[in-house]
């Protein structure tokens, strides 16, 4: 009669014990399901930043875009209206001058890459130094055997984004200058009004 109740007594041991062991099984796959999905959360959320950044820069490049095609079309119609002029005003000089003015017309016509490189550079140096100029840093000479550091070669992508962002400055000063003329317009206006 012993031999049953150990027998039970024993199956129940190890049923209590396959039962903890499966429960300790499942809170450890739990445990492991609940960091799998919290860093794949993060990652999501990392990827939702990073899109909504990307559409920001999109957004960004396409009104710095929009800004330069428009700036093209002007200067393209600059171009014609002064070309009209030229075409217009040519007759009336002398032969000999009508020659030189052609000539310059014909070189001003062919810019190569080349000096495109070297305009844009030119522009973002004094772009570049009219920043450090705003700054009011003091502008410490270069010791003994140190070159002034020059920019690099512009290919046309860099050039172009270089010059982009070289136009939205100047836009941006234009604004800046346009607005504290209004504020100095507004400011004698209201002296003129005093004087009367």
């Amino acid at each position: 009669m012993m031999f049953p109740q150990s027998r039970h007594s024993a199956s129940s041991q190890q049923l209590k014990f396959t039962t903890s062991d499966s429960c300790d099984r499942i809170k450890d796959e739990f445990q492991f399901l609940q960091a799998q999905y919290h860093s794949l959360k993060l990652e999501c959320d990392k990827l939702a930043s990073e899109k909504s950044e990307m559409q920001r820069h999109y957004i960004m490049y396409y009104e710095m875009s929009y800004g330069l095609n428009i700036e093209m079309h002007k200067q393209a119609e600059i171009v014609k209206r002064l070309n009209g002029i030229c075409a217009q005003v040519l007759p009336y000089l002398s032969p000999e001058h009508q020659q030189q003015v052609l000539a310059a017309i014909e070189r001003a016509k062919q810019v190569t890459p080349p000096e495109m490189n070297s305009i844009i550079r030119q522009q973002l140096q004094a772009h570049q130094l009219s920043q450090l100029q705003g700054l009011a840093l003091p502008m410490t000479p270069l010791p003994l055997g140190l070159s002034q550091p020059s920019l690099p070669a512009v290919t046309t992508s860099s050039g172009l984004f270089s010059l982009s962002s070289l136009l939205a400055s100047q836009a941006q000063m234009a604004k800046e200058e346009k607005a504290s003329r209004e504020g100095v317009d507004s400011h004698r206006e209201e002296d003129g009004d005093k004087s009367d």
